[in-house]
């Protein structure tokens, strides 16, 4: 017996272009048990787009796709590229019939219904049923078009995916870009997690342009940098709250992704996600794989993390979790600094560190770092000065004071080495990665890489900085950002993100933070705008004035100000990034 139901959680809009859209969801199942899922039950996603542009699509095409129980349940279809599971059916010839994917336009609003089916399986766990095996054992999903009506009507909310296609990508980019960026959002414990989801609706709404200037246009798409749960939600080191076991790294996602304000938001816009630390552990490095129980931990959480994250992104690189998108014919990498990072224990010294992986030898697969640095080369080539975005969950700039290279003076220096690289191993973020941030910064000024903008969170702690390089004139005359935007909820400002913890200017003398690329270049930064307020950002480009504007918003959708010291809000913390013109 089979029946159509409401998914379980999602939709999720995910990876968006012109012409597609993945959509996901995760089944809805009452026979299943938390982790424990049904194994006499299978799940398939049913999925039509029903509307365009607000106007409803008689008899839309229905489509079929695998929601396995080896991800918990979860898939996606990606409209309008993809016509997943095909069955063997037709209702004149009884024979198989091909079916094209759906007919999706640039720049135009859609939506899709979608729901779960739900049928009998009689195979064992570790059998594999295949795609055609099914095909021939499914009924005519145009039949469940009528079902999906049902759904539909009953509660729109718990069915529909809304979203705009990305602008056709033309020959030069589009004239302005807008999107939102944040990270961080901690779950709050008992009644606080209210607290947790609030800022998600006044974020929804000022993406899709309904609050505030009605002239400001609406954001193509959301961009969450790391720590979309806490799994670890006090520390790694205290068992309390400490997720373990697959179901309690299932209930983290199902928390956050079904609570109010979020599921609306991940329902109604393209969202981009990458992981950080607190999708695993806190302060996550690869070498902790050695140990038995850290590598189980790590295998659970990477799990969950595909099935619930990753899977309704892009699939830039096979299975790798980093990945690239455009929008608007503007480039993004996304990095994944976390689950290929190497802290390695060579004595003081920070050279064997490697953030995106180590390099790879000799005509093998290449590494992430080399395929970014391949990437921003040929994006300057293609595109000259075009802003090239490049998303890292740590920071780029700024350091920690903690982790600055002038902390220690020089008369101290050599005799204190070894507590400095501890303080620098312990920052979690790029000055403990010098070998991997040198080889970026190498590689914008020899292929004059210009408006290379880093996008961060995890510091709880947002603000804007610019870099600034010198000894030689093609290093000069290059400009480089980072714009950090964190967190979504974090209730304890007083404990964390602090912004005098961080530089504010690299070149001042109780602050000195130079980084060596060479003998005789250096690389300095200047950051403003700190808040600890609960914040996400929005990021607008206007290629007019060869500019970027960042916004922080707070839990009620306001620009943050600044305080003076009674506390009197003044300034708005809104910060206009100049870049070389393209």
């Amino acid at each position: 017996m089979s029946i159509l139901r409401f998914p379980g959680l999602g939709p999720i809009v995910g990876h968006t272009t012109p012409t597609s859209c993945r959509i996901w969801i995760r089944a809805g199942d009452p026979e299943d048990q938390g982790a424990q899922l049904a194994s006499a039950r299978r799940s398939i996603g049913v999925i039509a787009l029903c509307e365009r542009n607000g106007n409803p699509i008689e008899k839309p095409d229905v489509y079929y796709f695998r929601l396995h129980r080896e991800f918990d349940r979860t898939g996606t279809l990606n409209l309008g590229d993809e016509v997943g599971i095909v069955p063997d059916w037709d209702p004149h010839t009884r024979r198989g019939r091909s079916k094209g994917p759906a007919t999706l336009a640039p720049a135009t609003r859609h939506a899709a219904v979608v729901g779960t089916l739900v049928i009998d399986d009689p195979f064992a766990d570790d059998e594999t049923v295949t795609d055609d095996y099914l095909a021939h054992r499914l009924p005519d999903p145009d039949n469940l078009r009528s079902d999906l009506e049902t759904l539909l009507k009953r509660d729109r909310s718990r069915c529909v995916a809304e979203f705009f296609t990305f602008p056709k990508a033309e020959a030069a980019a589009a004239d302005e870009l807008s999107f939102i960026l944040g990270s961080c959002r901690y779950p709050g414990l008992l009644w606080k997690a209210k607290e947790a989801d609030t800022i998600f609706g006044p974020l929804r709404a000022e993406a899709a342009g309904e609050v505030g200037d009605p002239k400001r246009r609406r954001a193509e798409f959301a961009l969450m940098v790391g720590d979309q749960i806490y799994a670890d939600m006090l520390n790694r080191h205290v068992p309390l709250g400490l997720a373990d076991t697959f179901e309690e790294f299932q209930q983290r996602y199902l928390t956050a992704f079904g609570s109010p304000n979020m599921s609306r938001l991940l329902r109604g816009m393209p969202t981009y996600m990458i992981l950080d630390d607190h999708e695993i552990e806190d302060n996550w490095t690869q070498d902790r794989l050695s140990k038995a129980a850290a590598r189980r931990v790590f295998n659970i959480a990477i799990g969950a993390y595909m099935s619930y994250q990753w899977s309704h992104g892009p699939r830039s690189f096979g299975r790798r979790l980093y990945c690239t998108f455009d929008c608007g014919g503007y480039p993004f990498f996304v990095l994944d600094t976390r689950t290929q990072r190497f802290i390695d224990d060579v004595e003081d010294s920070l050279d064997d560190n490697h953030m995106l992986g180590r390099p790879s030898m000799g005509g093998e697969e290449p590494s992430q770092l080399e395929r970014l640095l391949r990437w921003l080369v040929e994006r300057q080539q293609q595109g000259g000065n075009l802003p090239k975005f490049v998303v890292t969950s740590s920071v780029f700039v700024p350091s920690p004071m903690s982790a600055r290279t002038g902390r220690l003076d020089a008369p101290r220096l050599h005799e204190a080495r070894h507590q400095m690289i501890q303080w620098m191993q312990a920052s979690d973020s790029w000055p403990a990665f010098p070998v991997t941030r040198r080889a970026i910064l190498r590689c914008l000024i020899d292929n004059a890489v210009q408006n290379v903008v880093f996008l961060s969170g995890d510091i709880h702690c947002s603000n804007v900085a610019r870099m600034r390089f010198a000894g030689a004139p093609a290093a000069e005359a290059l400009r480089a950002f980072s714009i950090t935007s964190s967190a979504f909820y974090w209730p304890f400002f007083f404990a964390d993100g602090d912004p005098s913890n961080y530089v504010h200017d690299s070149t001042q003398a109780d602050q000195r933070d130079t980084f060596l690329i060479s003998e005789a270049e250096t690389m300095e930064y200047q950051a403003w705008n700190f808040t600890q307020d609960d914040n996400y950002c929005r990021i607008d480009v206007d290629r007019a004035s060869a500019s970027i504007t960042v916004s922080p918003f707070n839990t009620e959708g306001e620009l943050i100000r600044k305080r003076d010291w009674l506390n009197r809000p003044t300034d708005r913390l809104i910060a206009k990034l100049e870049l070389a013109p393209w």
